[in-house]
This record gives structure tokens, C-alpha cells and sequence, in this order.
């Protein structure tokens, strides 16, 4: 539990100060900022419980908790500060280049035989039975289409 406890440098607790008092962050990273500052042990005086600091940040133990790890865990205050971008989605898309030239190409055919036209679902079948993907849905063929201004009708 020792090395669980906060010492903010003068510069870092002015650089929370100034972040949590502008304003123009999200709730969720000035409400982090005003943890830390409220778990800030260097001022032997002027420091509050756990359970004081959980009333006055309107958050849970364990979010207090997660904020403090967060914080032991970075680099740096601005490390702490910022949201990390992700990489990758995650769940990458289903609808490549390859495959939304594969669903244009059905759209542009010939219409399936005993059909007045090629509907969305007719299409994603198509695609699934042709093998170019395991799953795909209207919504999906729909949004490939209108991406290119293709229209069925």
C-alpha cells in the first residue's frame, strides 16, 4: 500500500489544477485529473480519506481505485491526461475494397432468374454463397451501394 500513495511535484499539481479548472476537457478526464489532486499526499496537512475523497468526486471505491492505477501505471501526467487512439477497430469491417467490388459487380449483373430485380438480401446471399465472405447483411450491401450512389431500382 506504500507505493500505492500519490506525491505530486509542484508542476505536476499546478498542471492538474489548471487542466481540471479550464473546462474544455471531457467530464470523464477533469474528474480523473481532480482525483489525483484529491489523493495528492504530499501536503501532510491537507489531505482527505478515501472515503471523503469518493463523496466529494461523486465516484465508487473502485473507480477511485482504477484512477489511481491508471495513474501509477503512465509515463507521465500527460500520458495520464489523454486517451489513447486505438490501433485497429475493434471489429474489423466486413466490407473490404475486394468485397464491395464484388457486391457492385452483382448489383450491375443480369437479374437473378424468376426476379423482376436484385434485391439487398439477394445480394448478400450471393456473396455468401459465392464464398466472398461468411456472413453479410442488407444493411451492409445497402451502405457498399449508396457509398458508390448505385441504386437497384
Amino acid at each position: 500500500m506504500e507505493n500505492d500513495i500519490i506525491k505530486l511535484t509542484e508542476r505536476e499539481r499546478t498542471e492538474l489544477k489548471k487542466f481540471a479548472e479550464t473546462g474544455i476537457r471531457s467530464a470523464k478526464l477533469i474528474k480523473r485529473a481532480k482525483v489525483i489532486l484529491a489523493l495528492d499526499r504530499s501536503n501532510k496537512k491537507d489531505h482527505l480519506r478515501i472515503n471523503r475523497i469518493c463523496e466529494q468526486c461523486e465516484i465508487s471505491r473502485q473507480g477511485l481505485n482504477d484512477i489511481r492505477k491508471a495513474y501509477l501505471n503512465s509515463e507521465n501526467i500527460d500520458a495520464f491526461l489523454t486517451r489513447k487512439k486505438r490501433e485497429t477497430p475493434p471489429v474489423p469491417p466486413k466490407v473490404t475494397g475486394d468485397v464491395e467490388a464484388h457486391i457492385i459487380a452483382i448489383a450491375c449483373s443480369e437479374k437473378p432468374e424468376g426476379r423482376a430485380r436484385w434485391t439487398m438480401q439477394l445480394i448478400a446471399d450471393k456473396c455468401v454463397e459465392l464464398n466472398y465472405v461468411d456472413s453479410l447483411s442488407e444493411i451492409s450491401v445497402r451502405r457498399a451501394l449508396k457509398k458508390r450512389n448505385i441504386s437497384l431500382t
